[in-house]
């Protein structure tokens, strides 16, 4: 027994020393753990702060306008084209004008007679029937798009003249945009600076419409837009070399064989001055917006991401003391509960995160109050469900925040014309669309800002999750009305084409307003339909919502899943998925920005001060 007990006393004292030494390590490991847990927090607190503020820069204030913040990391500009646009000024009688290239405008609608024409009598007279000879010759009838030029160097002051069709004369602004587009494009072809454009053949007061000049303005002003910021050497191609245009046309007095517009008493003197100089001023506002969009879709998508957007916007705001912007990164974001935005972009890299860009117009006491909401996809792959190389478009997909741009070319547009007494907000959720291993998945559930939850059926149905929170945001801004632009389904180019984009509202006035914006900007918008019973299509079976129906209208489908991020607030989306692109150009259009800047126009201006719209 002795024997026995005392291996067991042996072993009761080592188990005994055992559990001591077990107790010490476990205290003495709960204290390392009890040291970390604050270094840990620490560390979790500065990480949380730097990705914050990560990049971001605090500018001071200026007179009368909230500080901004701009990326102090590279990128810290965004590139422009270095667009330049000519001056357009009226220059008198036609007879009398000596520049490079004149143009000779006439209408299809009536037999085309160069020797009785007011503006070209005087120059086929001198010439010895010059011109008649070329429009007999080239079978010269006035149609749209039809242009004769012939080379009179040495034997009169001007070098070059050029007969130009309009169509009909029913077209009215359009006739005169297209003419403004053929200028541009003739200055460049004949090499000429100064081109002087004369009032159509039985419109010789065409000068004195403040419309007519500022449709031809804009569009001479978008015609002469090129783009070589990514081109080196020999394949950057030759600017045009119009510097001015000069409108011109012959006074009262000038015989006229075949009048037929009743002639205005200004007539004998020419247009105002200042009528010339403010539509030409309105058209260089628009023409800047236009660029601005054009310039930002056309930028590839590692040159334009998330960040430079931003950098755009501040630098936008920069040129404006109307302007103001914020900028919120996914830590603001997700304070906020933008769980659908930042789904969509939790797959990009740490240094395309998303951007949330708020910029705000503000001048003078406000009437109306208004914001515009742009898709900011700076580059779309499908996510999970990636687009396919062939008809997917991959490779284009650049172009998916088009609806961005045109928002950020609005925002120039209204602070270059000074707009006055109107407050406008302009928001964009903007984000990469990518694979990764936290990418979004297909069968995913997001919750959105305003608490609905989506399941995510498709992930390149991404543009719906980003305007969602987007638009939640906007409403919460207390705004009048919120119009968003996006490049949103294929469904819609199906529907509509390449030219048209569709408008989506429950809104008829709102409707009204956007169409009649869209005319006076010609820029086609067709309005769609939204039938409730399409609401079916949107229901899922574990979440609130899907973000993607059945392909049957799915322009429609998208729309009403729009709608639920909207509760009380008057509201239109606008798919330009179609317009945005000009395929044969290989180039962005603008398409949108010219719209809604007409549409704040034409809205402020309609406004009774200290009443709703």
């Amino acid at each position: 027994l002795r024997r026995d007990r005392r291996p067991r006393a042996l072993f009761e004292s080592a188990f005994a020393q055992s559990e001591l030494d077990r107790g010490e390590t476990r205290r003495r490991s709960r204290d390392r753990r009890n040291r970390r847990i604050p270094m840990r927090r620490a560390a979790l607190m500065l990480s949380i702060a730097a990705r914050a503020a990560r990049g971001l820069l605090a500018l001071p204030a200026g007179k009368g306008r909230a500080a901004t913040r701009l990326f102090a990391a590279a990128p810290t500009t965004f590139p422009l084209s270095g667009r330049s646009a000519p001056a357009v000024e009226y220059a008198g009688a036609a007879s009398d004008y000596d520049g490079d290239l004149l143009l000779l405008p006439f209408w299809d609608d009536k037999e085309v007679d160069v020797a009785t024409a007011t503006s070209a009598q005087a120059w086929d007279t001198s010439l010895n029937g010059a011109l008649s000879a070329l429009a007999e010759r080239e079978e010269f009838k006035g149609k749209k798009g039809e242009t004769c030029v012939v080379t009179v160097a040495g034997v009169s002051a001007v070098q070059k003249i050029a007969l130009v069709g309009l169509g009909p004369k029913a077209a009215g602004e359009k006739a005169y945009a297209a003419l403004g587009k053929t200028a541009a494009e003739l200055a460049k072809a004949e090499k000429a600076k100064t081109v002087g454009v004369a009032a159509p053949s039985r419109s010789r007061d065409a000068w004195r419409s403040d419309k007519n000049v500022e449709a031809f303005a804009l569009a001479a002003c978008e015609g002469s837009y090129s783009d070589d910021r990514f081109r080196t050497g020999d394949n950057v191609a030759k600017p045009s070399p119009l510097s001015t245009l000069s409108l011109v046309d012959e006074p009262s007095d000038v015989d006229d064989d075949a009048p037929d517009d009743a002639y205005a008493p200004s007539l004998d003197q020419g247009p105002e001055e200042t009528l010339v100089d403010a539509a030409t001023s309105r058209a260089r506002a628009y023409a800047t917006g236009s660029a601005l969009a054009r310039d930002l879709v056309n930028a590839p998508a590692n040159v334009l991401t998330p960040r430079s957007m931003a950098i755009a916007a501040v630098e936008l705001a920069k040129e404006h003391s109307t302007l103001t912007v914020t900028t919120k990164g996914p830590v603001e974001c997700a304070a906020l509960g933008m769980g659908a935005f930042l789904g969509v972009a939790q797959g990009a890299s740490q240094e395309n995160e998303a951007q949330f860009i708020h910029l705000t117009y503000k001048n003078g006491v406000p009437k109306t109050k208004l914001c515009v909401v742009g898709k900011g996809l700076t580059y779309d792959s499908g996510g999970y469900n990636l687009k396919p190389s062939a008809g997917g478009s991959i490779e284009l997909m650049k172009f998916d925040m088009g609806g961005a741009a045109a928002t950020l070319g609005c925002a120039a547009t209204v602070a270059a014309l000074n707009v006055p007494d109107c407050e406008v907000h302009f928001v964009i959720a903007a984000c990469e669309n990518m694979i990764s291993a936290d990418a979004v998945r297909p069968g995913d559930v997001l919750t959105a800002s305003n608490g609905k939850t989506i399941e995510v059926a498709n992930t390149d149905a991404e543009g719906r999750l980003t305007l969602a929170d987007a638009l939640h945001y906007a409403e919460g801004l207390g705004v009048e009305a919120i119009v968003d632009l996006a490049t949103l389904t294929g469904a819609c180019v199906v529907a509509l084409g390449d030219d048209y984009a569709g408008l989506f509202s429950t809104d008829d006035a709102l409707a009204s307003e956007l169409l009649a914006a869209a005319g006076d900007a010609r820029e086609d918008v067709w309005r769609m339909p939204l039938p409730p019973a399409y609401e079916e299509d949107i229901k899922s079976k574990i979440a609130d919502l899907k973000n993607v129906g059945s392909r049957a209208g799915g322009a429609i489908t998208a729309a009403l899943f729009l709608g639920h991020f909207v509760d009380e607030t008057p509201h239109a989306h606008i798919d330009i998925a179609g317009p945005v692109w000009n395929n044969k150009a290989a180039s962005a259009t603008g398409f949108g920005a010219k719209t809604m800047a007409k549409w704040v126009v034409q809205r402020a201006a309609a406004t009774d001060f200290g009443a709703p719209f």
